[in-house]
């Protein structure tokens, strides 16, 4: 497995969203498969935290790319963002779920109440937890590694036609036909 260059982050996060399915999102050897993800286009998208300008919340939206932006939601989640497109310019990609390819007995112990291994990753959140990524990870770099988070590819091509439709859980923005999945696959959090 090669770690993605950051080149292929510096382009706008709808053109990068597709092509991230089927890449691994590892953490210190528990690992999975992209098969769902989310596009966010800055100030041009009220779904976008980065929508009404750079904060210290979203700084890390605003470059540079291949890096993480990490978020707090509902008081009791983490989710996690790669951060797409040219410095200055916030665009990212939520990663919505992963296929579970290495490090299983660690997810399981971090996601107890999993019943299923399809249950782990099937979620932003879940995903999270299952990696142990938290807010101490926002601004790693996934290209070198930092904390043990990259992003690889195995070799694996994204799907020639992947499903699409929209963004799910937003109060604005939700019209954007800008959420990818590999179609089929068991461990997504909502079929499209």
């Amino acid at each position: 497995m090669q770690p993605v260059d950051r080149e292929f982050f510096r382009r706008d996060s709808r053109i990068v969203a597709p092509e991230l399915l089927n890449k691994q999102l590892t953490r210190n050897g528990r690992s999975g498969r992209i098969v769902e993800v989310e596009a966010y286009a800055g100030s041009e998208d009220a779904g976008s935290h980065a929508y009404r300008g750079q904060t210290e919340r979203t700084t890390v939206m605003f470059g540079p790319p291949g890096h993480l932006y990490v978020y707090f939601i509902y008081g009791i989640h983490w989710c996690a963002n790669a951060v797409c497109g040219d410095d200055g310019h916030a665009s990212a990609i939520l990663i919505r779920a992963l296929a579970p390819t290495a490090g299983l007995e660690d997810m399981r112990r971090a996601r107890a109440k999993a019943r299923r291994d399809r249950d782990l990753c099937s979620g932003p959140a879940k995903l999270c937890q299952a990696l142990g990524i938290t807010g101490d990870d926002n601004g790693c770099d996934v290209i070198i590694g930092d904390r043990g988070i990259q992003i690889l590819d195995d070799g694996t091509p994204p799907p020639v036609e992947p499903g699409q439709g929209t963004r799910i859980g937003l109060s604005a923005g939700v019209e954007h036909p800008w959420r990818w999945v590999v179609t089929g696959d068991s461990n997504l959090s909502r079929p499209v």
